[in-house]
């Protein structure tokens, strides 16, 4: 039962040039179908009404040489009657006078004229007899006089279907001529038509979407081509963005875990150059698990930036409420017993529109920063804004140094890498990153003293 729409798919063209050309010409056939029937229609119907003039102009002529003013009808002779003789019966009522003499009197065409006669009015049929020619019969009733009278004339149609099939035949040959140029025609306008298609996919063949800054454009373009570069155009720098942030990730990832795979090296071959203690053994175990360790640490942090990165805003739908996640926050943040955290805030209900995850993970490196550096107290303000909700994370520590100010927020970056802290330098530009994906922003402020302040923005929920 399939294989039909299977053949038909094999059959169809496989490209859109000869696609549109198939359809084209289908179009083309129907149309030409349907107006070679309607005017060999109305030609048939044309020929049809000549013949039937023709033998009414006959009968006419006939009838002038029927005289029904006296006792009974009689036919006159005239100089012409053999040539107005042919084909012509003259009835006086239903009496038959006269009839051509090749007509037997049971033949088809007689009984038609006969019937015909009876009917003592003008009518016409077309008589069919086997192996003969149609012939056209009609009657006409004398005009005038005291006794009815009938001239039927015969026309053997003969000539006129042979006009008609000659019209038919030359309009079929002039169909197949149309539809051939119909299709070569379209072949053509398609093709030139779809050239800016073919020079757009050449481009694109040539370019690479991240080392080639071309697009497509609007300009010299159709509409709808102008609306496909526009696409494309959006299309190409999307996947710029995309390999862009592959090859960051791919850097980051190498220049992180460089530091702890050299580190791993370093034990292992120290250990293996010369016999250890037991101590020694097991100092360089613990050293290669805190490598180890801390590079799972960085895959964990950077691949998780990724597949939120990769998600989008638009996926990062939801509403948070600031103030329970922050307490929370701080209660599993682990501060050291002489350092105090304080949560300040206009309201007892603040909403940011970002999900829970999202603003925790966000949220997370500047409070583990703050309590790290702090000396003795950690404060987190949170408060709305037009549109947006503020969240201040304020420490009393050393604060940033001035120098390193400008590489607060790139990756893989630390002030001090002998502060005893063996993190990644990722937590502030992942958390930077977060925040500009949800539309919103991470910021130091430089001239706040003592210690440091955070701002983060976010949309309002």
């Amino acid at each position: 039962m399939n294989r039909a729409p299977r053949l038909l798919r094999r059959l169809a063209p496989r490209t859109l040039r000869g696609r549109l050309a198939l359809v084209a010409l289908t179009t083309a056939a129907l149309l030409m179908t349907i107006l070679t029937v309607v005017f060999n229609a109305v030609m048939d119907h044309h020929l049809r009404h000549q013949a039937d003039d023709e033998l009414r102009a006959r009968a006419a002529a006939v009838a002038t040489t029927v005289d029904t003013g006296g006792d009974r009808v009689r036919v006159l002779e005239t100089v012409n009657d053999r040539l107005l003789d042919t084909n012509v019966w003259i009835y006086a009522g239903t009496h038959l006078l006269e009839k051509p003499p090749s007509t037997a009197d049971g033949s088809p065409l007689a009984l038609a004229a006969g019937r015909l006669a009876v009917q003592h009015r003008h009518a016409c049929t077309t008589v069919q007899a086997p192996g003969h020619p149609p012939v056209r019969v009609c009657s006409q009733p004398v005009p005038g006089g005291r006794h009815p009278a009938t001239v039927v004339t015969a026309l053997d149609l003969a000539p006129y279907r042979s006009s008609a099939g000659t019209l038919l035949l030359g309009s079929l040959i002039l169909d197949a001529v149309m539809l051939g140029c119909t299709y070569v025609l379209t072949r053509l306008s398609v093709g030139r038509a779809l050239r800016p298609v073919r020079t757009m996919t050449d481009q694109a063949t040539r370019w690479s979407a991240i080392a080639s800054a071309e697009r497509f454009g609007t300009e010299d373009h159709p509409a709808e081509l102008a609306r496909l570069g526009t696409s494309l155009d959006q299309l190409l720098d999307r996947i710029r963005t995309v390999l862009r942030h592959e090859q960051q990730l791919t850097g980051e990832l190498s220049h992180e875990l460089r530091t702890p795979l050299t580190r791993i090296i370093m034990e292992l071959d120290w250990w293996r150059g010369r016999p250890r203690t037991d101590a020694e053994t097991h100092a360089a175990h613990r050293a290669i698990a805190d490598a180890a360790q801390s590079m799972r640490v960085i895959c964990d942090t950077l691949l998780n930036e990724a597949r939120e990165n990769g998600r989008g805003p638009a996926t990062a739908a939801g509403t948070t409420d600031v103030v329970p996640l922050v307490h929370r926050l701080l209660d599993h943040l682990g501060t050291p017993g002489d350092v105090k955290t304080a949560v300040e805030t206009q309201a007892p209900v603040l909403e940011a529109g970002i999900a829970p995850a999202l603003l925790e993970r966000i949220l997370s490196p500047l409070l583990a920063n703050a309590a790290r550096y702090a000396r003795s107290h950690v404060t987190v303000s949170a408060r709305r804004a037009p549109g947006a909700v503020r969240i201040d994370v304020v420490d009393d520590g050393p604060g940033v140094p001035e120098a390193f100010a400008d590489e607060l927020f790139q990756p893989g970056r630390r002030a001090d890498r002998a502060d005893g802290h063996d993190g990644a330098g990722l937590g502030l530009p992942l958390a930077r990153r977060l925040a500009r994906a949800a539309g919103g922003e991470v910021s130091y402020d430089p001239g706040h003293a003592p210690g440091a302040r955070f701002t983060v923005s976010l949309p309002a929920g």
